[in-house]
C-alpha cells in the first residue's frame, strides 16, 4: 500500500488515494473561461490561485495556504457541463469505473492520466455526477481535510438506494481497514472518514425534474462567515441567488455552474 511520504521533521509532504480510499477527496470546477472563473471566486469567497501539477488547465485555489478547491478549464474541450464536482478517492480509477458501470451508473470521461494520477467523470443510476481520483493528492491535502472548507451532500431519488451504489464501488462500510463508515442519522444516510462527517445523502429529488437543483445531484457547499456577503458579491460580479436564508444561499457563477455557501457550523 503506497501510504504517505514524510519530510524532516515529520510534515506530510504526500497523500495517496490508498490511505483515504473511499472518502471525499477533493472538489473541482470544469469551467470555460478559467479567468472569469478566478476572478469571481477570489471576490466572492476570497480565494488565490496557483498552479496544480496536472498543466496549464488546471488551477488551485487556496486560503492561508490551505487548498480549497480547483478549477479546470476543459468544459468546452471535453463538451461537458461547467459544473462543480465532488471526487473520491479510489485506489484503482479502472475498477471503480468498471464497478458503476456494471451497477448501472455511466462513465463520461476517463479514466484518464493526469500524472501524478488518473480521473474519471460518472454519474450514478440516477444520473448525478461524481469523480474519483486514483494516485497522489493535492499538497497539503490534510490541512484541506483538517480545515474542512468544503462539505458534499447528495440530493436523490432513494438515499438507501445510492448509499448501497456508492458503497459498492468505493468500498463503504467494507471489512477493509480504514473504510468510510455509513450510518443512517436524522432521516439521512451519513458518511464518515476517520470519525469526521464527510457527507450527506438524502432522499427526494425527482429524477425527470425541470428545475436541475431538483434532479438527483451532488451539491458542493463552501463554509464561510459571511453567508450575505458572498451573495452580494456573487450578483456584483455577474453571478446570480438561486436562493438564500439566514445560514445558507445557492448561488450560480457567470457560466452557470451552481454551488451553495453554508455559515461555518458543526455538520
Amino acid at each position: 500500500m503506497n501510504h504517505d511520504t514524510r519530510l524532516p521533521g515529520g510534515t506530510t509532504d504526500v497523500v495517496s488515494t490508498h490511505a483515504v480510499f473511499g472518502a471525499p477527496c477533493w472538489v473541482s470546477l470544469t469551467s470555460r473561461d478559467q479567468d472569469t472563473a478566478e476572478g469571481f471566486y477570489t471576490a466572492v469567497l476570497g480565494w488565490e490561485w496557483r498552479p496544480a501539477k496536472l498543466g496549464d488547465r488546471f488551477r488551485v485555489a487556496v486560503v492561508d495556504d490551505t487548498p480549497v478547491a480547483g478549477i479546470a478549464a476543459v468544459a468546452a474541450m471535453w463538451q461537458m457541463a461547467v459544473a462543480w464536482t465532488p471526487y473520491f478517492a479510489v485506489p484503482s480509477a479502472d475498477e471503480a469505473v468498471a464497478r458503476a458501470q456494471e451497477r448501472g451508473g455511466t462513465a463520461a470521461v476517463g479514466p484518464l492520466s493526469f500524472p501524478p494520477g488518473r480521473a474519471a467523470l460518472l454519474a450514478d443510476r440516477d444520473g448525478a455526477t461524481f469523480g474519483i481520483w486514483e494516485g497522489e493528492l493535492v499538497a497539503n491535502w490534510e490541512n484541506w481535510r483538517h480545515a474542512a472548507p468544503t462539505f458534499i451532500r447528495l440530493h436523490t431519488r432513494d438515499a438507501f438506494d445510492a448509499a448501497i451504489f456508492y458503497g459498492e464501488i468505493l468500498d463503504w462500510a467494507s471489512d477493509r481497514p480504514g473504510c468510510c463508515e455509513v450510518k443512517y442519522e436524522g432521516g439521512e444516510v451519513v458518511l464518515r472518514s476517520q470519525g469526521e462527517v464527510v457527507a450527506r445523502i438524502e432522499s427526494g429529488a425527482l429524477e425527470a425534474a425541470p428545475d436541475p437543483t431538483i434532479r438527483p445531484h451532488w451539491q458542493v457547499h463552501f463554509a464561510v462567515t459571511d453567508v450575505e456577503a458572498c451573495a452580494r458579491a456573487a450578483e456584483r460580479e455577474g453571478g446570480s441567488v438561486l436562493s438564500k436564508g439566514a445560514d445558507e444561499a445557492v448561488l450560480r457563477d457567470p457560466d452557470g455552474a451552481r454551488f451553495t455557501v453554508t455559515a461555518r457550523r458543526g455538520r
